[in-house]
């Protein structure tokens, strides 16, 4: 299976994807904890779904030690016990964020409250900008039907 865009090969768009890359490199040396970065991620492309970045962030999460219970159990992280308190609140803001037209009005203030008892300002900023990049990314993989599988750990970073 072939995607049906080569995003890279534009020479217009190229250049925009070299500042996208940039920016998710940026997001991915903010405060916010690597594995919960790698979790939002994962969590989003899951809503989302965009298998392109399933594989990415699965296998960039499970290459940083990653177990894999917790990244079986991104999927229904509401009833599972593996995560901490901070990555329940991440997962939950993360959902809230991405879903935007099921819960009118984006992220509610008790799931931004719950966030802000683990996150500072700075990290929740990087939180906000990661899901919304997410978001993006997906749904550029998902238009282009980007396919999934051979995706090698670091291999964009």
């Amino acid at each position: 299976m072939d995607a049906r865009l080569n995003y890279f090969a534009s020479p217009t768009i190229g250049k925009a994807f070299k500042h996208l890359m940039a920016a998710g490199k940026a997001i991915k040396e903010s405060t916010l904890p690597a594995a919960t970065q790698e979790l939002v991620a994962l969590r989003v492309s899951q809503i989302n779904g965009c298998a392109m970045c399933i594989d990415m962030h699965t296998k960039e999460a499970a290459a940083a030690g990653e177990s894999p219970v917790r990244l079986h159990l991104v999927a229904a992280w509401r009833e599972a016990t593996v995560f901490t308190e901070a990555e329940r609140a991440a997962l939950e803001f993360a959902q809230e964020a991405t879903r935007v037209a099921d819960a009118a009005g984006g992220v509610g203030d008790e799931v931004w409250a719950r966030a802000g008892k683990h996150y500072d300002e700075e990290q929740l900023t990087a939180l906000a900008v990661l899901v919304s990049f997410m978001n993006m990314a997906n749904r550029l993989n998902v238009i282009a039907r980007q396919p999934a599988g051979n995706y090698e750990a670091g291999q964009l970073h």
